[in-house]
């Protein structure tokens, strides 16, 4: 009789632990494409908005931010691209930004860590400067694209996109 018993309460057990999980609120997302004959790989965590300020507010301005939430944001070129005109070696990088209202940062960096704790500017590879633009519609959640040759950014009312070559 006990064994009987043993297995439906194991089974809701389960069940119950199962319905239990949470949506994670800065789920994973992974971006994949080619410019000329080089492959990308973006791997990223989409926060959303939620009612709050983002830029200069959670995402304050001036600051290194790691460009997504949890991980710091990692992009991989399969072979040497030039980013906004300037190169960039074949690899694997953290993606971080300095946002600003009227410019941004985009730092390629050596160190794939947590957040932006532990960047050091010394470890970048690479830094560009480019403009935002302010998006058409409001952008509840935090998304990276491949828009032909550009990989945009955009959350908020922000957009901000930097120019990859092959």
């Amino acid at each position: 009789m006990k064994k009987i018993l043993f297995l439906p309460v194991m089974l809701l057990f389960v069940v119950v632990g199962a319905l239990a999980q949470e949506k994670k609120l800065s789920p994973p997302a992974k971006v994949e494409g080619k410019v000329d004959n080089v492959t990308i790989k973006i791997d990223y965590y989409q926060p959303s908005a939620r009612g709050r300020q983002i830029m200069g507010g959670l995402v304050p301005y001036g600051e290194v931010w790691r460009t997504g939430a949890n991980n710091s944001t990692s992009v991989e070129f399969s072979g040497p691209v030039k980013i906004e005109g300037k190169d960039l070696p074949k690899g694997k990088y953290a993606l971080f930004t300095i946002p600003n209202e009227n410019e941004w940062v985009i730092i390629f960096n050596k160190t794939l860590a947590w957040g932006a704790y532990q960047y050091k500017q010394e470890e970048d590879v690479l830094r560009v400067t480019v403009k935002p633009t302010k998006t058409a519609n409001f952008v509840e959640t935090f998304t990276i694209s491949l828009d032909g040759s550009n990989v945009k950014l955009e959350w908020e009312n922000t957009a901000v996109s930097f120019k990859v070559k092959g």
